[in-house]
């Protein structure tokens, strides 16, 4: 009994000495994060609370403290609503596209023999290691009405891609896609190849189709990894610049085609209303903020649910 009393708990030793022992080795990462973030985010901050335009920054003009000024301009302003809109449908759009080429592609992978599969990944990759300006240069030039093969081949004429608005943004959402999908397609491969074999086959077995294999024991085998790729395509297709700066020449015709990140350009860079500019960034920082709060919670629910006894996945 005496034993009994006196031996310790399990994890209660090293609890004390262990519990500093992560934030040690996380520590000179943290410092890198603190410096090139941390510091930049309060000056965007800062700004935004600010009357920041280029004769503050000249010096002809003291700088004056706005409160939430620059918010309710920015809120009131008919433009910036209907930039947020389209940012947001636009940013769907390509999350939804990307995912679906990315599931279907990497299914496909798990279909074919080894070196088709080669060459497509090959391919695949190619496209994902691709610069975005380039990217963006060479998908103008396949859609170019004069001497672009894509009108050629489809028997369009003249027809301007990057004339009309939703032509425009479909233009890009090709593009977005056509650089995004490597991510989803390598991801959910791995995730398809670490399923065992036997529960896909009783599936099989059972007289379940492909697609009812997919909706009931794949996709929800894979609903972790489902996850981190909708998350992470949300955050780069919400703030996407390069592609819509290159390919509709600043924002297309009147700023028909603006989405955030280039009207916040715009606002900061091109009318030097620097504080409307950095007002746009803490939008679209909460906004991401909020997203990646959401998947922290969602991924804690499924590791709270997966990890009841009984319960299945």
């Amino acid at each position: 009994m005496a034993d009994r009393t006196h031996r310790p708990r399990p994890g209660r030793a090293g609890s004390r000495d262990g519990g500093w022992t992560p934030w040690l080795y996380l520590a000179p990462a943290l410092a890198v994060l603190a410096a090139l973030l941390v510091y930049p985010i309060y000056q965007l901050g800062l700004i935004s609370f600010l009357e920041y335009t280029q004769e503050q920054v000249s010096g002809g003009k003291p700088t004056s403290f706005q409160g939430l000024g620059n918010y309710q301009a920015l809120f009131a302003d008919e433009q910036f609503r209907q930039v947020l809109l389209a940012t947001v449908v636009f940013a769907a759009a390509c999350v939804l596209a990307t995912l679906a080429v990315g599931c279907a592609l990497a299914v496909l992978l798990t279909r074919i023999r080894a070196l088709p599969r080669l060459a497509l990944m090959l391919a695949a990759l190619g496209a994902w290691a691709t610069p975005a300006v380039t990217g963006s240069t060479v998908w103008v030039f396949l859609f170019d009405p004069d001497h672009g093969p894509v009108n050629r081949l489809l028997g369009l004429g003249d027809f301007s891609w990057t004339y009309g608005r939703y032509s425009a943004f479909a233009l890009v959402l090709l593009e977005v896609v056509w650089c995004s999908f490597p991510f989803v397609m390598v991801t959910v491969y791995a995730g398809i190849r670490a399923i065992p074999t036997e529960v896909l086959e009783a599936a099989a077995l059972d007289g379940a189709s492909q697609w009812r294999i997919w909706r009931s024991v794949t996709a929800p085998m894979l609903r972790p990894i489902l996850l981190v790729v909708t998350i992470q395509s949300i955050i780069w297709d919400f703030k996407v610049f390069t592609q819509i700066y290159v390919m509709t020449g600043g924002g297309g015709i009147a700023g028909q085609n603006l989405v955030l990140n280039v009207y916040a350009y715009q606002k900061a860079f091109a009318s030097s209303q620097y504080s409307l500019g950095s007002a746009i960034g803490v939008v679209m920082l909460l906004i991401l903020l909020a997203v990646t709060l959401l998947y922290l919670r969602l991924l804690r629910r499924g590791a709270d649910r997966d990890g009841r006894p009984g319960e299945a996945l």
